[in-house]
């Protein structure tokens, strides 16, 4: 059973994990930062506002990015936070300001500025004894938030009071794979990543039996990660984005991803 399902993923994987199925997803601004230095900045700020509507994110993410020109790396070295927020003047993402915003990006500039790059923040917090990446990643929000005096939940959450944070899971993702549509970046082990947790993988969590939870918090994350890091020890959260895309396109309510998930791996 487990080499059929390990085979029925390899073929969902053939199928779906291109870029040409990336877009509308906020992944796709990354791909336009060749310095990972840029490239960090952009993926914590498409992570931070990649909530709600998906062609919202697009547009907010775009707005900003407009501001902060070629190099956000740079520009951000080079502007004050009221600077940041006067370029993002009438800016509104939701529940979000264009100064809160500024002020998150404030606080990635300070602790890149400290670390020499977020990825070296992680790279010093992570140790080889944790289980997975987390404790480096609540290290890093960590000092974000205290940098930027943002409250939690403005932006960013903290890890450590066991939410499923998917989208600073999605980040790492993003960052620390390097495939054909991961473009990393950062120095971490694969194996210690945790699937980002949405309701479209929540959903496909309980179909496969991989979680038996209806709370999408750490717990369930960690439950649907440890089931596929049986069928790859080395790349728990390789099958992430094909299975995601496969029930967005299928557009599937659960039975039938179950029916259609019990016809796949017979």
């Amino acid at each position: 059973m487990k080499n059929d399902l390990r085979n029925s993923l390899d073929s969902l994987f053939e199928i779906y994990h291109h870029r040409r199925y990336v877009p509308p997803d906020p992944l796709q601004f990354l791909y336009d930062y060749d310095d990972p230095a840029d490239r960090e900045v952009v993926a914590m700020l498409a992570a931070a506002l990649a909530y709600g509507q998906v062609r919202q994110i697009i547009v907010s993410v775009s707005r900003v990015l407009e501001a902060l020109g070629p190099s956000p790396r740079q520009y951000l070295a080079d502007h004050s936070r009221s600077q940041v927020a006067k370029a993002l003047g009438g800016f509104k993402h939701r529940f979000n300001t264009g100064a809160q915003v500024a002020a998150m990006l404030d606080g990635v500039r300070k602790v890149a500025a400290r670390h020499g790059t977020l990825g070296h923040c992680m790279e010093q917090a992570y140790r080889s004894e944790h289980e997975s990446l987390r404790p480096a990643l609540t290290a890093l929000a960590g000092e974000i938030q205290a940098a930027s005096s943002l409250p939690w939940n403005q932006l960013l959450v903290d890890p450590s009071r066991g939410s499923a944070c998917k989208r600073l899971n999605l980040m790492l993702r993003w960052l620390v794979r390097s495939d054909g549509v991961d473009p990393g970046g950062w120095n971490l082990p694969a194996y210690k990543l945790t699937i980002p947790l949405d309701t479209h993988m929540h959903r496909l969590g309980r179909v496969m039996g991989a979680t038996a939870r209806n709370a999408g918090d750490a717990r369930t994350a960690e439950e649907i990660t440890a089931f596929f890091r049986q069928i790859d020890a080395q790349d728990p959260v390789r099958y992430d984005f094909c299975l995601t895309r496969l029930a967005m396109r299928k557009e599937m309510d659960c039975q039938a991803f179950e029916e259609y998930w019990k016809k796949l791996v017979k």
